[in-house]
Protein backbone atom coordinates (compact mmCIF):
# COMPACT_ATOMS: atom_id res chain seq x y z
CA UNK A 1 0.00 0.00 0.00
CA UNK A 2 1.22 3.37 -0.80
CA UNK A 3 1.50 5.91 1.75
CA UNK A 4 0.13 9.40 0.10
CA UNK A 5 2.96 11.92 1.68
CA UNK A 6 0.38 14.67 2.18
CA UNK A 7 -1.17 12.40 4.54
CA UNK A 8 1.34 11.61 6.67
CA UNK A 9 2.83 15.09 7.17
CA UNK A 10 -0.35 16.40 8.27
CA UNK A 11 -0.66 13.13 10.91
CA UNK A 12 2.69 13.95 12.02
CA UNK A 13 1.99 17.56 12.44
CA UNK A 14 -1.35 16.65 14.59
CA UNK A 15 0.30 14.80 16.46
CA UNK A 16 3.11 16.75 17.08
CA UNK A 17 0.74 19.78 18.04
CA UNK A 18 -0.70 17.52 20.97
CA UNK A 19 2.46 16.46 21.97
CA UNK A 20 3.56 20.29 22.35
CA UNK A 21 -0.20 20.81 24.06
CA UNK A 22 0.97 18.10 26.74
CA UNK A 23 4.30 19.55 27.58
CA UNK A 24 2.82 23.03 27.73
CA UNK A 25 0.25 21.52 30.34
CA UNK A 26 3.22 20.07 31.92
CA UNK A 27 4.22 23.35 33.20
CA UNK A 28 1.40 24.50 34.76
CA UNK A 29 0.24 21.38 36.17
CA UNK A 30 2.03 22.28 40.08
CA UNK A 31 0.23 19.31 42.45
CA UNK A 32 -1.45 16.44 42.66
CA UNK A 33 -4.80 18.77 42.05
CA UNK A 34 -4.23 20.02 39.15
CA UNK A 35 -2.63 16.91 38.05
CA UNK A 36 -6.25 14.86 38.31
CA UNK A 37 -8.49 17.62 38.53
CA UNK A 38 -7.11 20.61 36.57
CA UNK A 39 -7.12 22.73 39.83
CA UNK A 40 -11.09 23.29 39.51
CA UNK A 41 -10.18 25.64 36.41
CA UNK A 42 -12.23 24.90 33.41
CA UNK A 43 -13.35 27.39 31.36
CA UNK A 44 -17.11 27.14 30.14
CA UNK A 45 -16.02 26.52 26.55
CA UNK A 46 -13.00 23.93 27.52
CA UNK A 47 -15.10 22.02 29.73
CA UNK A 48 -17.88 21.53 27.31
CA UNK A 49 -15.81 20.25 24.05
CA UNK A 50 -13.49 18.09 26.70
CA UNK A 51 -17.39 16.73 27.77
CA UNK A 52 -18.36 16.22 23.98
CA UNK A 53 -14.82 15.19 22.90
CA UNK A 54 -14.15 11.90 25.53
CA UNK A 55 -17.79 11.46 25.51
CA UNK A 56 -18.36 10.90 21.73
CA UNK A 57 -14.84 9.10 20.39
CA UNK A 58 -14.37 7.18 17.08
CA UNK A 59 -17.88 5.72 17.07
CA UNK A 60 -19.02 9.40 15.88
CA UNK A 61 -17.12 9.32 12.49
CA UNK A 62 -16.96 5.50 12.01
CA UNK A 63 -19.59 4.03 13.76
CA UNK A 64 -22.57 5.96 13.12
CA UNK A 65 -21.57 7.02 9.70
CA UNK A 66 -21.67 3.62 8.89
CA UNK A 67 -24.61 2.27 9.93
CA UNK A 68 -26.62 5.46 8.58
CA UNK A 69 -24.53 4.33 5.36
CA UNK A 70 -26.03 0.78 5.78
CA UNK A 71 -29.57 1.20 7.09
CA UNK A 72 -30.78 5.06 6.57
CA UNK A 73 -31.97 7.50 9.31
CA UNK A 74 -33.65 4.80 11.53
CA UNK A 75 -30.41 4.87 13.03
CA UNK A 76 -30.92 8.10 14.39
CA UNK A 77 -32.76 6.59 17.46
CA UNK A 78 -29.66 5.94 19.59
CA UNK A 79 -28.32 9.79 18.84
CA UNK A 80 -31.60 10.62 20.08
CA UNK A 81 -31.43 9.00 22.87
CA UNK A 82 -27.89 9.87 23.41
CA UNK A 83 -29.01 13.87 23.24
CA UNK A 84 -31.62 13.38 25.77
CA UNK A 85 -29.95 11.67 28.22
CA UNK A 86 -26.78 14.12 27.63
CA UNK A 87 -29.22 17.14 28.13
CA UNK A 88 -30.83 15.64 31.21
CA UNK A 89 -27.05 15.23 32.70
CA UNK A 90 -26.22 18.63 32.43
CA UNK A 91 -29.26 19.74 33.74
CA UNK A 92 -29.78 17.75 36.35
CA UNK A 93 -26.53 16.49 37.52
CA UNK A 94 -23.26 18.56 36.53
CA UNK A 95 -24.10 21.95 38.89
CA UNK A 96 -25.15 19.83 42.03
CA UNK A 97 -22.43 17.47 41.50
CA UNK A 98 -19.90 20.54 41.21
CA UNK A 99 -20.79 22.26 44.17
CA UNK A 100 -20.95 18.97 46.07
CA UNK A 101 -17.93 17.65 45.19
CA UNK A 102 -16.45 21.15 46.85
CA UNK A 103 -18.14 20.86 49.91
CA UNK A 104 -17.68 17.59 50.65
CA UNK A 105 -14.28 17.57 51.48
CA UNK A 106 -13.35 19.22 48.41
CA UNK A 107 -13.37 15.52 46.60
CA UNK A 108 -11.06 15.16 43.53
CA UNK A 109 -12.22 11.80 42.60
CA UNK A 110 -15.38 9.74 42.04
CA UNK A 111 -14.83 7.68 44.98
CA UNK A 112 -12.92 10.43 46.98
CA UNK A 113 -16.41 12.15 46.52
CA UNK A 114 -18.43 9.19 47.74
CA UNK A 115 -16.36 8.68 50.83
CA UNK A 116 -16.88 11.83 51.93
CA UNK A 117 -20.48 12.11 50.69
CA UNK A 118 -21.08 9.32 53.34
CA UNK A 119 -18.52 9.01 55.96
CA UNK A 120 -16.91 5.96 54.26
CA UNK A 121 -14.00 4.45 55.59
CA UNK A 122 -12.95 2.64 53.07
CA UNK A 123 -15.31 -0.10 51.68
CA UNK A 124 -17.46 2.14 49.27
CA UNK A 125 -14.59 3.50 48.06
CA UNK A 126 -12.97 0.41 47.70
CA UNK A 127 -15.89 -0.98 45.75
CA UNK A 128 -16.17 2.36 43.67
CA UNK A 129 -12.20 1.92 42.36
CA UNK A 130 -12.59 -1.27 41.61
CA UNK A 131 -15.53 -1.26 39.16
CA UNK A 132 -13.99 2.09 37.39
CA UNK A 133 -10.68 -0.10 37.19
CA UNK A 134 -11.86 -2.99 35.21
CA UNK A 135 -14.61 -1.42 32.92
CA UNK A 136 -12.29 1.28 32.39
CA UNK A 137 -9.48 -1.17 31.47
CA UNK A 138 -11.31 -2.89 28.68
CA UNK A 139 -12.80 0.68 27.69
CA UNK A 140 -9.29 1.98 26.60
CA UNK A 141 -8.46 -1.42 24.99
CA UNK A 142 -11.63 -0.58 22.35
CA UNK A 143 -10.30 2.32 22.11
CA UNK A 144 -6.66 1.37 21.35
CA UNK A 145 -7.88 -1.13 18.86
CA UNK A 146 -9.94 1.61 17.42
CA UNK A 147 -6.77 3.63 16.65
CA UNK A 148 -4.91 0.60 15.48
CA UNK A 149 -7.43 -0.34 12.27
CA UNK A 150 -7.10 3.65 11.61
CA UNK A 151 -3.54 3.63 11.26
CA UNK A 152 -3.46 0.14 9.93
CA UNK A 153 -6.05 1.72 7.26
CA UNK A 154 -4.19 4.93 6.14
CA UNK A 155 -1.39 3.97 6.22
CA UNK A 156 -0.78 0.17 5.69
CA UNK A 157 1.05 -0.53 8.69
CA UNK A 158 1.23 -3.88 10.88
CA UNK A 159 -1.47 -3.98 13.15
CA UNK A 160 0.46 -4.49 16.14
CA UNK A 161 2.83 -1.40 14.52
CA UNK A 162 0.15 0.85 14.82
CA UNK A 163 -1.02 -0.33 18.13
CA UNK A 164 1.99 0.12 19.43
CA UNK A 165 2.49 3.70 17.78
CA UNK A 166 -1.14 5.35 18.99
CA UNK A 167 -0.96 3.91 22.67
CA UNK A 168 2.75 5.63 22.74
CA UNK A 169 1.30 9.25 21.46
CA UNK A 170 -1.76 8.91 23.79
CA UNK A 171 0.50 8.23 26.91
CA UNK A 172 3.25 10.36 26.27
CA UNK A 173 0.38 13.73 26.54
CA UNK A 174 -1.46 11.93 29.07
CA UNK A 175 1.51 11.04 31.60
CA UNK A 176 3.65 14.47 31.22
CA UNK A 177 0.09 16.75 31.11
CA UNK A 178 -2.23 15.21 33.54
CA UNK A 179 -6.07 16.80 33.53
CA UNK A 180 -4.71 20.06 31.87
CA UNK A 181 -3.19 18.15 28.81
CA UNK A 182 -6.35 16.15 28.11
CA UNK A 183 -8.85 18.53 28.49
CA UNK A 184 -7.21 21.38 26.27
CA UNK A 185 -6.39 18.70 23.23
CA UNK A 186 -10.13 17.10 24.04
CA UNK A 187 -10.97 20.37 23.48
CA UNK A 188 -9.02 21.31 20.30
CA UNK A 189 -10.24 17.57 19.44
CA UNK A 190 -13.63 18.67 19.68
CA UNK A 191 -13.53 21.41 17.28
CA UNK A 192 -11.89 19.16 14.58
CA UNK A 193 -14.33 16.84 15.26
CA UNK A 194 -16.89 19.14 14.19
CA UNK A 195 -15.83 20.99 11.78
CA UNK A 196 -14.94 17.88 10.03
CA UNK A 197 -18.52 16.13 10.21
CA UNK A 198 -19.42 19.72 8.48
CA UNK A 199 -16.89 20.13 5.85
CA UNK A 200 -17.08 17.19 4.63
CA UNK A 201 -20.87 16.00 4.16
CA UNK A 202 -21.60 19.79 2.73
CA UNK A 203 -18.56 19.14 0.18
CA UNK A 204 -19.79 15.83 -1.23
CA UNK A 205 -23.57 17.02 -1.55
CA UNK A 206 -22.11 19.94 -4.07
CA UNK A 207 -20.41 16.88 -5.78
CA UNK A 208 -23.21 15.02 -5.77
CA UNK A 209 -25.66 17.12 -7.46
CA UNK A 210 -27.92 18.48 -4.31
CA UNK A 211 -30.76 17.04 -2.77
CA UNK A 212 -32.15 15.87 -6.18
CA UNK A 213 -29.49 13.67 -7.15
CA UNK A 214 -29.41 12.20 -3.69
CA UNK A 215 -33.24 11.42 -3.44
CA UNK A 216 -32.63 9.58 -7.33
CA UNK A 217 -29.50 7.39 -5.84
CA UNK A 218 -31.24 6.24 -2.68
CA UNK A 219 -34.08 4.20 -1.67
CA UNK A 220 -36.90 6.00 -0.12
CA UNK A 221 -36.53 3.57 2.88
CA UNK A 222 -33.14 5.14 3.52
CA UNK A 223 -35.21 8.30 4.96
CA UNK A 224 -37.76 6.70 6.99
CA UNK A 225 -36.71 7.34 10.41
CA UNK A 226 -39.61 4.64 11.58
CA UNK A 227 -37.47 2.31 13.60
CA UNK A 228 -36.84 -1.21 12.72
CA UNK A 229 -35.79 -3.36 15.68
CA UNK A 230 -38.99 -3.73 17.06
CA UNK A 231 -39.98 -2.23 20.62
CA UNK A 232 -37.07 -3.55 22.68
CA UNK A 233 -35.01 -2.66 20.05
CA UNK A 234 -36.15 1.11 20.26
CA UNK A 235 -36.13 0.74 24.13
CA UNK A 236 -32.54 -0.06 23.91
CA UNK A 237 -31.36 2.36 21.49
CA UNK A 238 -33.06 5.04 23.66
CA UNK A 239 -31.79 3.97 26.16
CA UNK A 240 -27.87 4.52 25.66
CA UNK A 241 -28.95 7.82 27.68
CA UNK A 242 -29.23 6.58 30.98
CA UNK A 243 -25.16 6.14 30.37
CA UNK A 244 -24.44 9.59 30.54
CA UNK A 245 -25.36 9.68 34.77
CA UNK A 246 -22.54 7.13 35.25
CA UNK A 247 -19.43 7.96 33.31
CA UNK A 248 -16.35 8.79 35.64
CA UNK A 249 -14.69 10.61 33.36
CA UNK A 250 -17.75 12.62 32.01
CA UNK A 251 -18.32 13.59 35.66
CA UNK A 252 -15.12 14.24 36.58
CA UNK A 253 -15.26 17.55 33.76
CA UNK A 254 -18.54 18.56 35.85
CA UNK A 255 -16.25 18.51 39.10
CA UNK A 256 -13.45 20.64 37.18
CA UNK A 257 -15.63 23.57 36.30
CA UNK A 258 -13.93 26.78 37.56
CA UNK A 259 -17.16 27.85 39.09
CA UNK A 260 -20.77 26.32 39.60
CA UNK A 261 -22.32 29.40 38.08
CA UNK A 262 -20.21 28.65 34.68
CA UNK A 263 -22.35 25.12 34.19
CA UNK A 264 -25.49 26.71 32.69
CA UNK A 265 -22.59 28.34 29.72
CA UNK A 266 -20.91 24.89 29.13
CA UNK A 267 -24.41 22.93 28.94
CA UNK A 268 -25.34 25.23 25.69
CA UNK A 269 -21.82 24.68 24.28
CA UNK A 270 -22.01 21.50 24.98
CA UNK A 271 -25.87 20.46 23.56
CA UNK A 272 -24.67 22.65 20.49
CA UNK A 273 -21.37 20.70 20.31
CA UNK A 274 -23.64 17.94 20.26
CA UNK A 275 -26.53 18.00 17.86
CA UNK A 276 -24.28 19.11 15.53
CA UNK A 277 -21.87 16.67 15.15
CA UNK A 278 -24.90 14.33 15.28
CA UNK A 279 -26.42 15.69 12.41
CA UNK A 280 -22.79 15.97 10.75
CA UNK A 281 -22.53 12.26 11.15
CA UNK A 282 -25.71 12.10 9.51
CA UNK A 283 -25.34 13.46 6.62
CA UNK A 284 -21.93 11.88 6.05
CA UNK A 285 -23.73 8.39 6.15
CA UNK A 286 -26.29 9.45 3.54
CA UNK A 287 -23.79 11.01 0.92
CA UNK A 288 -21.65 8.46 1.56
CA UNK A 289 -24.56 5.84 0.54
CA UNK A 290 -25.89 8.42 -2.52
CA UNK A 291 -21.82 8.28 -3.46
CA UNK A 292 -20.85 5.24 -3.40
CA UNK A 293 -24.44 3.31 -4.34
CA UNK A 294 -23.42 1.34 -7.51
CA UNK A 295 -20.09 0.47 -6.09
CA UNK A 296 -20.36 0.14 -2.47
CA UNK A 297 -17.74 -0.29 0.62
CA UNK A 298 -16.47 -2.98 2.11
CA UNK A 299 -16.55 -1.92 4.93
CA UNK A 300 -19.63 0.54 5.65
CA UNK A 301 -17.27 2.34 8.63
CA UNK A 302 -14.64 3.87 6.20
CA UNK A 303 -17.37 5.66 4.70
CA UNK A 304 -15.85 8.99 6.39
CA UNK A 305 -12.31 8.10 5.41
CA UNK A 306 -13.09 7.57 1.44
CA UNK A 307 -15.60 10.64 1.12
CA UNK A 308 -12.92 12.69 2.72
CA UNK A 309 -10.13 11.85 0.31
CA UNK A 310 -12.90 11.95 -2.82
CA UNK A 311 -13.72 15.17 -1.56
CA UNK A 312 -10.43 17.17 -1.16
CA UNK A 313 -6.37 17.46 -1.47
CA UNK A 314 -4.29 14.76 0.32
CA UNK A 315 -3.23 17.94 2.70
CA UNK A 316 -6.55 18.62 3.46
CA UNK A 317 -8.17 14.99 3.70
CA UNK A 318 -4.97 14.09 5.82
CA UNK A 319 -6.54 16.90 8.44
CA UNK A 320 -10.20 15.42 8.21
CA UNK A 321 -9.19 12.03 8.70
CA UNK A 322 -6.84 13.19 11.74
CA UNK A 323 -10.43 13.82 13.20
CA UNK A 324 -11.17 10.59 13.30
CA UNK A 325 -8.03 10.04 15.15
CA UNK A 326 -8.80 13.09 17.47
CA UNK A 327 -12.04 10.96 18.46
CA UNK A 328 -10.32 8.27 19.44
CA UNK A 329 -7.63 9.84 21.25
CA UNK A 330 -9.71 11.78 23.49
CA UNK A 331 -11.80 9.34 25.01
CA UNK A 332 -8.78 7.24 25.51
CA UNK A 333 -6.71 9.56 27.36
CA UNK A 334 -9.90 10.69 29.74
CA UNK A 335 -10.20 6.78 31.01
CA UNK A 336 -6.53 7.13 31.62
CA UNK A 337 -6.27 10.17 33.58
CA UNK A 338 -9.20 8.48 35.78
CA UNK A 339 -8.02 5.32 36.11
CA UNK A 340 -4.50 6.98 37.06
CA UNK A 341 -6.57 9.20 39.42
CA UNK A 342 -8.15 6.25 41.11
CA UNK A 343 -5.30 4.72 41.79
CA UNK A 344 -3.31 7.01 43.10
CA UNK A 345 -6.35 9.43 44.87
CA UNK A 346 -8.27 6.38 46.03
CA UNK A 347 -6.08 3.05 45.92
CA UNK A 348 -2.29 4.58 47.32
CA UNK A 349 -3.39 7.48 49.50
CA UNK A 350 -5.21 5.71 51.82
CA UNK A 351 -4.36 2.29 51.61
CA UNK A 352 -0.46 2.51 51.00
CA UNK A 353 0.83 6.29 51.92
CA UNK A 354 -1.72 8.16 53.80
CA UNK A 355 1.34 11.13 54.03
CA UNK A 356 2.20 10.82 50.00
CA UNK A 357 3.31 14.36 48.98
CA UNK A 358 2.03 15.84 46.24
CA UNK A 359 5.10 14.81 43.99
CA UNK A 360 5.10 11.38 44.95
CA UNK A 361 0.88 11.14 44.20
CA UNK A 362 2.16 12.69 40.51
CA UNK A 363 4.95 10.00 39.85
CA UNK A 364 2.45 7.31 41.36
CA UNK A 365 -0.38 8.83 38.80
CA UNK A 366 1.94 8.83 36.17
CA UNK A 367 3.36 5.47 36.35
CA UNK A 368 -0.14 4.55 36.51
CA UNK A 369 -1.33 5.55 33.26
CA UNK A 370 1.61 3.38 32.00
CA UNK A 371 0.46 0.69 33.87
CA UNK A 372 -3.32 0.86 32.74
CA UNK A 373 -2.17 1.28 28.79
CA UNK A 374 -0.04 -1.43 29.23
CA UNK A 375 -2.52 -3.98 30.03
CA UNK A 376 -5.48 -2.72 27.66
CA UNK A 377 -2.54 -2.68 24.67
CA UNK A 378 -2.17 -6.17 25.79
CA UNK A 379 -6.12 -7.02 25.45
CA UNK A 380 -5.73 -5.29 21.99
CA UNK A 381 -3.41 -7.32 20.89
CA UNK A 382 -5.76 -9.47 19.15
CA UNK A 383 -7.25 -7.29 16.14
CA UNK A 384 -10.41 -9.25 15.70
CA UNK A 385 -11.46 -7.67 19.07
CA UNK A 386 -15.04 -6.61 19.31
CA UNK A 387 -14.71 -2.79 19.62
CA UNK A 388 -18.59 -2.06 19.37
CA UNK A 389 -19.08 -4.57 21.64
CA UNK A 390 -16.64 -3.79 24.35
CA UNK A 391 -17.63 0.07 24.40
CA UNK A 392 -21.17 -0.90 24.83
CA UNK A 393 -20.56 -3.23 27.45
CA UNK A 394 -18.46 -0.76 29.12
CA UNK A 395 -20.94 1.69 28.72
CA UNK A 396 -23.72 -0.18 30.29
CA UNK A 397 -21.22 -0.82 33.47
CA UNK A 398 -20.94 2.43 34.29
CA UNK A 399 -24.54 3.72 33.77
CA UNK A 400 -26.10 0.79 36.04
CA UNK A 401 -23.67 0.73 38.60
CA UNK A 402 -22.55 4.90 39.07
CA UNK A 403 -25.39 6.29 37.33
CA UNK A 404 -28.71 5.46 39.97
CA UNK A 405 -26.11 6.02 43.24
CA UNK A 406 -24.71 9.41 41.15
CA UNK A 407 -28.36 10.90 41.16
CA UNK A 408 -29.78 9.30 44.59
CA UNK A 409 -26.44 10.66 46.31
CA UNK A 410 -27.61 14.50 44.55
CA UNK A 411 -30.98 14.69 45.50
CA UNK A 412 -31.91 12.01 48.88
CA UNK A 413 -30.32 13.36 52.09
CA UNK A 414 -31.48 9.75 53.64
CA UNK A 415 -28.73 8.04 51.29
CA UNK A 416 -26.70 6.10 52.91
CA UNK A 417 -23.29 3.90 52.29
CA UNK A 418 -25.04 1.15 52.33
CA UNK A 419 -27.79 1.63 49.67
CA UNK A 420 -24.07 3.28 47.26
CA UNK A 421 -22.52 0.02 47.32
CA UNK A 422 -26.10 -2.22 46.82
CA UNK A 423 -26.13 0.31 44.11
CA UNK A 424 -22.72 -0.17 42.62
CA UNK A 425 -22.91 -3.84 42.74
CA UNK A 426 -26.37 -4.65 41.77
CA UNK A 427 -26.30 -2.43 38.73
CA UNK A 428 -22.80 -3.97 37.45
CA UNK A 429 -24.07 -7.43 38.35
CA UNK A 430 -26.83 -7.43 36.61
CA UNK A 431 -24.98 -6.19 33.57
CA UNK A 432 -22.73 -8.76 33.53
CA UNK A 433 -25.71 -11.47 33.67
CA UNK A 434 -27.82 -9.79 31.77
CA UNK A 435 -25.27 -9.89 29.00
CA UNK A 436 -24.84 -13.55 28.90
CA UNK A 437 -28.39 -13.94 28.49
CA UNK A 438 -30.30 -14.33 25.42
CA UNK A 439 -33.26 -14.36 23.52
CA UNK A 440 -36.43 -12.33 24.08
CA UNK A 441 -36.46 -9.67 27.02
CA UNK A 442 -32.92 -10.36 27.25
CA UNK A 443 -32.38 -8.95 23.84
CA UNK A 444 -33.15 -5.38 25.77
CA UNK A 445 -29.73 -3.53 26.56
CA UNK A 446 -28.56 -4.77 30.23
CA UNK A 447 -28.45 -0.95 30.90
CA UNK A 448 -32.19 -1.11 31.91
CA UNK A 449 -32.68 -3.21 33.77
CA UNK A 450 -29.10 -2.71 35.41
CA UNK A 451 -30.46 0.79 36.36
CA UNK A 452 -33.82 0.15 36.96
CA UNK A 453 -32.40 -2.81 39.46
CA UNK A 454 -29.75 -0.43 41.13
CA UNK A 455 -31.83 2.36 41.55
CA UNK A 456 -34.70 0.00 43.56
CA UNK A 457 -31.72 -1.74 45.04
CA UNK A 458 -30.11 1.71 46.75
CA UNK A 459 -33.31 2.80 48.01
CA UNK A 460 -34.33 -0.05 50.00
CA UNK A 461 -31.42 -1.04 51.61
CA UNK A 462 -30.79 2.57 52.17
CA UNK A 463 -34.10 2.36 54.04
CA UNK A 464 -33.84 -0.72 55.83
CA UNK A 465 -30.43 0.38 57.61
CA UNK A 466 -31.59 4.01 58.48
CA UNK A 467 -29.45 5.54 60.72
CA UNK A 468 -29.05 9.44 61.40
CA UNK A 469 -26.02 10.95 61.05
CA UNK A 470 -25.92 14.26 62.39
CA UNK A 471 -22.37 15.24 60.46
CA UNK A 472 -23.52 14.18 57.22
CA UNK A 473 -27.02 15.96 57.27
CA UNK A 474 -25.64 18.75 58.01
CA UNK A 475 -23.62 18.63 54.84
CA UNK A 476 -25.97 17.57 52.83
CA UNK A 477 -27.91 20.74 53.87
CA UNK A 478 -24.84 23.30 53.24
CA UNK A 479 -24.87 21.57 50.01
CA UNK A 480 -28.52 22.30 49.34
CA UNK A 481 -28.27 26.49 50.56
CA UNK A 482 -24.74 26.20 48.03
CA UNK A 483 -26.75 25.67 45.12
Amino acid sequence: MTIELPILVTFIFYLACMLMLGLYAYKKTNNHSDYILGGRSLSPSVAALSVGASDMSGWLLLGLPGAIYVSGVSEVWIGIGLVAGAALNWMFVAKRLRVYTEVAGDAQTLPDFLANRFGDTGLLKTVAAIAILVFFTFYTASGLVGGAILFEKVFGLDYTMALLIGTFIIVSYTYVGGFFAVSWTDFFQGILMLLALIIVPAAMFVEIGGSEAMTTALPEKMFDISPTTGAIGLISLLAWGLGYFGQPHILVRFMAIAKPSDVAVSRNIAMGWMILALCGALATGLVGAAYFAEQPLDNPETVFIFLSKVAFNPWVSGILIAAILSAIMSTVDSQLLVSSSVISEDIYRPFVNPKATDKELMLVGRLAVISIAAIATIISLDPKSNVLGLVGYAWAGFGAAFGPMVILSLYWRSYNKFGAIASIITGALTVIIWKNLEGGLFDLYEIVPGFVFALITGVVVSIMTAKEDAQLNQQFDEFEKSL
